[in-house]
């Protein structure tokens, strides 16, 4: 004789977990990266200044220009992230902090040494945004966005002039066609 399951058939159809993830299922498939970022390793330490086991980068442009400062032999000293500048945002006209990408000190072929504060875009970030002939609701939204990244783009960017201009650097955007980079 077969003995009867000790829960009942309604204990059964209840699910103690529903809205949590079951731990028995298999996780989903991870979804795609839109954007690279993660964890630089130089291999000369010793020209970055801050912590060198704590270097980010924020996408594969960023990845791609540290490469080429660890490798180059004119480049005395570059850290990431750590020039911070105040401006005034035309989204909402209230001061931001602004985080340079990259501050380089190189030595120029004459054997002085030059700051640089770098910022690294793709190019479409740096050029104005042209209005599409037609306009759906869509295309006037993503218009609209591209505006306003440009806008900010200028603000930061003008106050980062200002401030290579007061203390002697050189302020210096990089894109994809400086990095010599097809995607």
């Amino acid at each position: 004789m077969k003995s009867k399951p000790v829960f009942s058939k309604a204990v059964k159809k209840k699910k103690p977990w529903k809205g949590f993830r079951d731990p028995f299922k298999k996780k989903a498939a991870a979804k795609k990266k839109r954007y690279y970022q993660g964890r630089f390793q130089p291999k000369h330490p010793e020209k970055y200044r801050g912590d060198p086991t704590r270097i980010e980068y924020r996408s594969r442009y960023e990845l791609v220009y540290m490469t080429h400062l660890d490798r180059s032999e004119n480049i005395v000293e570059w850290s990431s992230e750590s020039t911070v500048l105040w401006y005034i945002s035309p989204k909402d006209n209230l001061g931001h902090r602004y985080f340079v990408d990259m501050t380089v000190k190189k030595r120029e072929k004459d054997g002085t040494l030059q700051t640089y504060l770098i910022e690294i875009k793709p190019m479409k970030q740096v050029m104005a945004p042209t209005k599409p002939p037609v306009m759906n609701k869509q295309k006037e939204r993503r218009y609209l966005n591209e505006v306003l990244t440009w806008g900010v783009n200028q603000a930061k960017w003008n106050a980062a002039r200002k401030y290579c201009q007061e203390n002697g650097y050189k302020f210096v955007v990089i894109t994809e066609k400086e990095l010599k980079l097809k995607f």
